[in-house]
């Protein structure tokens, strides 16, 4: 069976040269699923994994826009429609300069496993540009979505592909998204687009849930070893949505968060961070975190990355591949007792080995941050019975989901012989419910 891995794994990297991030995406996967061939022949029979290692679709395309100076730009639009074995593509948009190919096929194939282990009917999907939204005016990203969805409109619709949000692309940017599908189609097919403003069809909740979902998950993780964030020295990287609302969740639940960071560097605030002025700062002024730290009065460390300041609960909540092997040692000398990714695939293959084997309790991505999916999902239910809920409601169908997937990925580690392991559970448990759905669906 390890042969057998061996040859499909070769296969995928002779078939998709230059792109690390897949590759190293589908060979953190590859690495849990021996036990699981071996007991289910019929994967290996049907070609499942092949399969599931093809995108069903890989849309590229120009998008040209005007910039405020009148000159013509040009970028890249990707759409890689993964998987809808379990139902309709889904997954976010990025904009930024590192988007290229390889980047939206590692983020949909581990939405394929992510939106799985949700339990929701939705499929896996995910796309972009290398549009950078930072510095330009409001009416340059009009203009620029206003393009992209040009294009992309004829791919999408709320039973084929229904994009989100991701990093660069936030409420303002999904609104001119919808506006102009809107416009082209004239329909007003409110499940097309998640992440949508509350008064134009949003759900509550939808903006924290991937870090609210992120603490959740850490959180029953600890109380798996009778622990808690009660009291707990926190770090959080990144200082977008998906890290504000961590540190939100985790000072609700006791946490005592001192970190986060962004591009330029760190900040060290060891008052607690102060949510209100961060969001301020990033989201009002959109300026660097070294601005929060000259109004706190908080210390700012350029080019450095804050797993140095050490912790006990450690979420990663900024971009792929951002907390390498000497970070994981600098956090397992300070005590770390939990990591948890906000963000997807922070963690460097060889990090994440020196945690697990440092008997830190480790959640993966594609586990612990799905609650951004599973509350889109909820959106689209809400849109199509025409209905709203209340933020408790909401919040509470969100914990649901999480502790759920948190006692999914235990137990399936536990049956397939990696007892406490988070990250076989995850791939295990992802991985053979949407195989069963090819199998049931024939060769497609």
């Amino acid at each position: 069976m390890k042969e057998q891995l061996a040859d499909i794994l070769d296969q995928v990297l002779r078939r998709n040269p230059g792109e690390r991030e897949f590759h190293q995406a589908v060979r953190e996967v590859f690495e849990s699923l021996e036990p699981v061939l071996r007991k289910n022949p019929q994967y290996v029979d049907a070609a499942v994994l092949e399969r599931l290692c093809e995108p069903e679709r890989q849309i590229i395309f120009r998008v040209p826009w005007v910039d405020d100076e009148g000159r013509v730009r040009i970028n890249r639009g990707f759409r890689v429609e993964y998987n809808s074995a379990l139902g309709p593509f889904k997954g976010g948009l990025r904009f930024h300069p590192s988007v290229y190919l390889g980047i939206v096929k590692f983020l949909g194939f581990e939405q394929v496993f992510k939106n799985s282990l949700t339990g929701m009917p939705i499929g896996g999907g995910k796309g972009g540009s290398d549009f950078d939204p930072r510095g330009r005016s409001q009416g340059e990203v009009m203009r620029f979505c206003q393009s992209f969805m040009t294009e992309l409109y004829r791919h999408l619709g709320e039973h084929t592909d229904v994009p989100a949000g991701d990093i660069g692309v936030g409420g303002r940017e999904i609104g001119y998204l919808f506006g102009q599908y809107k416009r082209i189609t004239n329909r007003w097919e409110a499940g097309v687009l998640t992440g949508k403003g509350l008064s134009w069809g949003g759900s509550l909740v939808r903006t924290e849930a991937t870090g609210y979902g992120t603490v959740l998950f850490a959180e029953r993780m600890l109380g798996t070893r009778g622990q808690s964030f009660d009291g707990r020295r926190v770090v959080v990287s990144g200082a977008g949505n998906v890290a504000q609302y961590a540190i939100q969740k985790a000072q609700q639940l006791g946490g005592h968060v001192v970190g986060c960071s962004d591009s330029t560097g760190y900040v060290l605030d060891e008052r607690g961070i102060d949510l209100p002025l961060l969001q301020q700062v990033r989201e009002a002024e959109r300026l660097p975190v070294s601005v929060y730290a000259e109004r706190r009065g908080a210390t700012f460390v350029p080019g450095r990355r804050v797993w140095e300041v050490g912790a006990e609960v450690a979420l990663p909540c900024a971009t792929q591949n951002e907390l390498d092997e000497d970070d994981a040692a600098a956090l397992v000398r300070s005590g770390v007792l939990a990591v948890s990714e906000g963000a997807n695939m922070p963690t460097t293959p060889a990090a994440v080995a020196l945690l697990t084997e440092a008997g830190v309790l480790f959640a993966p991505g594609k586990a612990a941050n799905a609650g951004g999916v599973a509350t889109s999902a909820l959106e689209m239910q809400q849109n199509a019975s025409r209905d709203a809920w209340t933020f408790d409601y909401t919040e509470q169908r969100l914990a649901g989901i999480m502790h759920g997937i948190h006692d999914r990925c235990l137990a399936t580690a536990d049956e397939y012989g990696q007892p406490g392991s988070y990250v076989a559970g995850a791939n295990i448990a992802g991985f053979t419910k949407v195989a069963d759905a090819m199998l049931a669906l024939g060769v497609v």
